[in-house]
């Protein structure tokens, strides 16, 4: 087995990284070897836990503290970085308190940044921006400032990744409407029915939302929950009831949503005011889409329309404006999102702003988490202990051919083949994309353009 060395050849850092099929373990799933390909002056490992209600994060840094901070070390050697920064939230004091003793315990130069309990604290832009003060151009990357962000799931499995070992399960937290929270290890292609086993429900008729509440994807019949399995992006499965206000307000139909901002948009600002990225000085205006969106088709001239609509080109979608500030209820974010692929359709690629300036009212307007929780009716579920970890052993797996960013993998096994831990069973397709190894020891006894299906052998 080959073990990658500090101080050696600056490539095999990458290609080590490339070969495991690493990607952003935080839900974006970028693949991390085009990520660590770089110099920056700042290397900030994201453990702020974006969204309400999920524990993996924290789980991962009371659990694995030298762990993250030596492979936080040889990641800064790798990319020149002088500031070593893991940023969670202030409130996580037992995470803090056993990062700290690590970093005291190897002498490392690695700082903790503690922020605010505030929502999206863990968009990397806002974290850029709070612990650099910089700001990331429109549609930029955080590179752009001299700043590389790794989810802290990402950091353990670059660490597995340096000691030859791929990317094979993943942890992820159950939470919502559950006894207890409870942590999982479970192989990639896991069926999520098999990951909600290890948890009591506390509801018989439910839907699971795969993330966080704000920016998770909803499954919400009983045949989108049985299809629905484990990915290198999901970090958590929310169950709630399947008549929650969250529920009812996913699955509106774009049409009806239209209708409602041309009938009840009052044009208070208020979404376009709290935006976190127009707060960081993007050019982000949703109320100005709520308002002209019922009258797209006959707006005809490009430059009108860019005028109009071009601001939601950068929207990050973290749903703040339909979720927390719209006093009506109204679907802001989907209304971007809506507008976002109007302009593609219409080839219109919106300037970007280079150099956004910061509100000044930046400080004062940050959401805060618990009232965010309160108004999603979510408070009900939050829980203070700490969750125990379950491995899951499923009975067949179906691992997905796309778990990242960038073009699907490309099956290397054939049907038939007997497949053990750790083997590559698709490899990253060319251009942008990832390898994939399965965590599940069986026979390969499907391909299909989604994925590849392994069950246990027949005795």
């Amino acid at each position: 087995m080959h073990h990658w060395q500090t101080g050696g050849d600056e490539m095999e850092f990458v290609e080590a990284i490339q070969k495991a099929g690493v990607v952003g373990a935080g839900g974006a799933g970028f693949p991390t070897h085009i990520k660590q390909n770089a110099a920056a002056e700042y290397l900030i490992i994201n453990a702020a836990e974006c969204e309400p209600l999920i524990e993996t994060d924290k789980y991962l840094c009371r659990t694995f503290a030298d762990r993250i901070v030596e492979t936080v070390e040889k990641m800064a050697a790798h990319l020149k970085a002088g500031h070593r920064v893991i940023a969670l939230k202030a409130k996580y004091k037992q995470e803090i308190k056993a990062l700290k003793e690590a970093i005291d315990r190897q002498k490392a130069g690695v700082e903790i940044f503690e922020m605010g309990t505030y929502y999206p604290a863990g968009d990397e832009q806002i974290m850029v921006e709070q612990v650099t003060g910089r700001v990331v151009p429109e549609r930029g990357l955080p590179l752009n400032v001299g700043c590389v962000v790794e989810n802290v799931g990402t950091v353990l499995a670059i660490a597995d990744a340096l000691e030859d070992k791929p990317v094979t399960d993943k942890y992820l937290s159950v939470t919502g409407a559950v006894k207890e929270p409870v942590m999982c290890l479970a192989p990639l292609g896991t069926p999520i029915e098999d990951v909600l086993r290890q948890a009591e429900l506390l509801v018989k008729d439910y839907a699971v939302i795969l993330g966080g509440p704000m920016m998770g994807k909803l499954k919400k019949d009983r045949e989108a929950v049985r299809e629905a399995v484990v990915t290198k992006t999901t970090g958590n499965l929310l169950v709630l009831p399947s008549d929650h206000y969250l529920m009812k307000r996913g699955t509106m139909s774009v049409e009806r949503m239209m209708r409602q901002a041309a009938s009840a948009c009052i044009q208070c600002r208020a979404c376009t005011d709290l935006c976190p990225r127009q707060l960081i000085g993007h050019n982000v205006e949703p109320h100005r889409v709520m308002r002209n969106i019922w009258r797209q088709e006959s707006v005809t001239d490009a430059a009108k329309f860019e005028r109009i609509f071009g601001s939601a080109a950068n929207c990050s979608s973290c749903g703040t404006c339909e979720m927390f500030s719209c006093p009506m209820g109204l679907s802001p974010r989907k209304m971007n999102d809506y507008a976002k692929a109007l302009l593609r359709e219409r080839g219109i690629q919106p300037e970007k702003n280079q150099e956004p300036v910061k509100s000044t009212a930046l400080g004062h307007r940050r959401i805060p988490t618990e009232r965010l929780i309160a108004r999603l009716d979510l408070t009900p579920y939050v829980s203070h202990g700490l969750p125990k970890l379950y491995e899951v052993t499923p009975k067949e797996v179906f691992v997905p051919l796309s778990q990242h960013i960038g073009k699907p993998a490309v099956p290397v096994a054939a049907v038939g083949d007997e497949v053990k831990r750790g083997d590559l069973i698709a490899e990253a397709a060319e251009g942008l994309s990832a390898n994939i190894h399965t965590g599940f020891e069986g026979v390969v006894k499907e391909i299909t353009p989604q994925g590849i299906r392994i069950g246990r052998r027949e005795a």
